[in-house]
């Protein structure tokens, strides 16, 4: 008989590909994942990965076994969400996956606003500067700036937020006035490091009319800080700029960017009234939260 426990340690290996990558998730040590694994092959009689240098990939009997061992995860997820729904609240973990602006400026507040009101939900934020992967299972749900343009996957749009020219009053104070986009020749930029764009819609050194970067990163809150200690100007989140009091709009008229937050799940999940109702919630929140701190920049203004 399959214990079901070694089924969820199954699945945790097919989407981490490795022993060590499962049992972080699980919060199991990579040699009791092993036996796990062992276990369950022998109950089946069938070997179910293939280990390579790569790590492990599901063997043939592995991958007829998948979709089937999903399929117990989802019912179980559908028990509990029956007997949450019953109970008027939310519980269990949520993992959602975010590009690092949103997972530092938006969501903690938003995430937070949520646990309070169902204290049975923990919530994982996960921060990274790429694209999710759901069908291995990174997150529950993933926030991106573009929608994907394939996959068995559910698209949402969130919201809209805009993104300005800033720097610190400290560096305008060293520098000549700027007034036209003519006045930003000379100034140094800071952004993303080019190749490590994942997505176009994050490019925005063109409308700087800069060529190049003279201080990169990959993260947002790292350039957010550059600017701070008045590094130089570059492009920022509207709804980042109350966390920056030192910071100032550039030529807020000229130079403005518009751009959307997508909510992407996973297609299978759309049976999921848990799933669909915390989607629900959480894109309310961000579009409340992207409202409320652009209003508050506004009334600075």
């Amino acid at each position: 008989m399959v214990d079901w426990d070694d089924l969820r340690v199954f699945l945790a290996v097919a989407r981490a590909e490795s022993l060590s990558g499962a049992g972080r998730g699980l919060k199991l040590d990579a040699a009791t994942v092993g036996r796990r694994i062992a276990r369950l092959e022998a109950a089946l009689g069938a070997q179910l990965f293939v280990k390579s240098p790569q790590g492990y990939a599901l063997a043939d009997a592995g991958a007829r076994l998948l979709p089937h061992a999903e399929q117990a995860e989802q019912a179980l997820a559908g028990a509990a969400e029956a007997l949450g729904a019953a109970a008027g609240h939310f519980s269990g973990q949520l993992r959602i996956g975010a590009p690092d602006g949103c997972a530092n400026y938006l969501l903690p507040q938003v995430c937070a606003a949520l646990c309070d009101a169902h204290p049975g939900l923990e919530i994982q934020i996960v921060a990274l500067p790429r694209v999710f992967n759901l069908s291995k299972r990174e997150a529950d749900m993933a926030i991106a700036v573009s929608p994907p343009a394939a996959g068995r996957l559910t698209v949402q749009k969130l919201t809209d937020y805009r993104l300005h020219l800033a720097a610190s009053r400290a560096y305008l104070a060293r520098h000549a006035a700027i007034n036209s986009r003519a006045d930003l020749a000379g100034h140094r930029v800071i952004g993303y490091i080019p190749d490590m764009i994942f997505d176009k819609e994050l490019d925005y050194l063109g409308v700087t009319g800069a060529e190049t970067v003279g201080l990169a990163s990959n993260s947002v809150p790292v350039q957010l800080m550059a600017l701070r200690a008045g590094a130089g100007l570059g492009i920022v989140h509207d709804f980042a700029l109350p966390f920056a009091p030192e910071l100032v709009r550039i030529l807020p008229a000229e130079v403005s960017l518009t751009r959307a937050f997508w909510l992407i799940r996973h297609a299978d999940d759309r049976r999921s009234d848990r799933l669909g109702r915390l989607a629900e919630a959480l894109g309310q929140g961000i579009r409340r939260e992207v409202a409320r701190l652009e209003a508050y920049l506004v009334q600075e203004g």
